[in-house]
């Protein structure tokens, strides 16, 4: 009886270390997450001002009718 309880002690122990060693591991691939969102939403927020910034850049440009004009104008 008493080796069967010394078996269950070392398991229960075994169980308590595997146990603490998911927690951390946990904590870490949480932290992980954490810093992966906030990179993602980093670049999602880039993304869209460079978006932008490039739709500006293309209601700037001439259109494409008035270029092939100007294209075909004599020159002065």
């Amino acid at each position: 009886m008493a080796h069967t309880l010394d078996d269950l002690a070392e398991r229960i122990d075994r169980l308590v270390l595997r146990h603490q060693e998911l927690k951390r591991a946990n904590a870490l691939i949480e932290q992980q997450l954490a810093t992966m969102t906030a990179e993602r939403d980093s670049l999602r927020s880039r993304l869209a001002a460079a978006r932008g910034r490039i739709d500006g850049l293309l209601t700037r440009l001439p259109a494409e009718g008035a270029a092939a004009r100007t294209d075909r104008e004599p020159s002065a």
